[in-house]
């Protein structure tokens, strides 16, 4: 049953967030807001000098586990003008992290440890975990979960899963360096437009196992100007690629050196190219979803706790334990009826979910505390 108090409590903060959206690295009015309503719970949230985000610590000494959730939102096509759109949930993750930090505090007394909850930014850049690595945020951290609403397609409403495996991406960016002429003396140049289309034909000789989940390929591409009687020296490019593992991602991204190398030489032009996102696969925490999992059952029942979910979307989240690979980390699933789609400009989901949300985590985080007592006890025991 939904936790009534709670969910009437977060209700107003949901609404708050979902119309007051703000893209990557601009969250600046979302994170004053978030401060300002944790001051006044008594807590003393932790900002940052040079990036928008916080996060907050409940409970007495050093954190070991936590929950992260994301702030920013997509910017988007809406009904016909371009605005910050929290099309893909993150107003509902906020939501849940901050219902998780009322029924901590009410908890407060008898954690067995201190609890960090962290309000990352820029998640749809791929850079904001990233940040927060740097800045030392996960360092005292032995558990960190995180949850993500998911669509019908992945799971039914009112279920939760204890994993998501999201799949590993990469958005490549480039400019083709070639050699302009007139249209009459296609010798005298080198065709970036025709570069272009040998590098895509080239990306589909990357040969990858059909067992693997994976694909490679250019979603933009920029060349010539107004006059159609000259032969383009100069493109740009934009190429997303997906695989579910880290492992066959490296096989993609080789594949795709390997072809820019083969266009450069046949085409005698130059390729100038970056790495623009890197969103790594999920690198799940055995431990960590079985804490999960017990969370679920004992807040929703164990007919509502679903299998984990393997997903070709991808999430910033697992960056952390792809650079601390000590991280004890899962997410979950939160089956909310998310329709048409994530991402989708009119994306909507069932609200009333959220407070389960919030008390799922919440049971996780005391149960990770006890399992990191359990384990200091007998760590000092040997």
């Amino acid at each position: 049953m939904t936790n009534q108090p709670l969910a009437a409590q977060l209700e107003p903060i949901f609404e708050h967030l979902h119309n007051n959206s703000e893209i990557s690295w601009k969250e600046t009015e979302t994170t004053a807001y978030l401060v300002n309503l944790l001051r006044k719970e008594g807590l003393e949230p932790q900002t940052f000098d040079n990036m928008t985000g916080l996060y907050v610590d409940i409970g007495k000494g050093t954190p070991t586990v936590g929950f992260r959730t994301d702030i920013d939102a997509l910017w988007q096509e809406v009904d016909g003008e371009f605005q910050a759109n929290h099309s893909c949930g993150h107003d509902g993750h906020m939501t849940v992290a901050l219902g998780v930090i009322f029924l901590l505090k009410e908890l407060e007394p008898t954690l067995s440890g201190a609890v960090r909850i962290l309000f990352q930014p820029a998640e749809e850049k791929a850079q904001g975990a990233k940040a927060f690595v740097e800045q030392g945020v996960v360092d005292p951290l032995q558990f960190l979960f995180g949850a993500h609403v998911r669509p019908l397609i992945e799971l039914e409403d009112g279920t939760y899963a204890p994993a998501l495996y999201h799949g590993a991406a990469k958005l490549f960016t480039g400019e083709i360096h070639g050699i302009e002429a007139h249209g009459a003396r296609p010798e005298q140049g080198a065709n970036a437009i025709e570069a272009a289309a040998a590098l895509i034909d080239g990306l589909k000789r990357i040969w990858i196992s059909p067992a693997e989940s994976a694909s490679i390929k250019m979603t933009q591409i920029k060349a010539g100007g107004t006059s159609t009687n000259i032969i383009p020296g100069s493109a740009s490019f934009s190429i997303d690629a997906r695989a579910q593992t880290n492992e066959t991602m490296d096989v993609l991204t080789a594949g795709f050196e390997k072809a820019v190398e083969a266009v450069s030489t046949l085409y005698d032009v130059s390729i100038d190219y970056q790495v623009d996102a890197h969103i790594v696969a999920a690198q799940v925490d055995d431990t960590a979803k079985s804490l999960l999992q017990q969370a679920i059952i004992n807040v929703a029942g164990e007919e509502n706790c679903a299998p984990e979910v393997i997903t070709p979307g991808g999430e910033d989240f697992h960056f952390y334990t792809y650079s601390k690979p000590q991280l004890q980390t899962t997410m979950l699933g939160l089956g909310c009826g998310v329709t048409p789609g994530l991402h989708h400009p009119n994306m909507t989901f069932n609200q009333k979910r959220l407070p389960t949300g919030a008390e799922i985590i919440t049971q996780a985080l005391v149960l990770a505390l006890q399992q990191t007592k359990k384990e200091a006890i007998q760590n000092d025991s040997i």
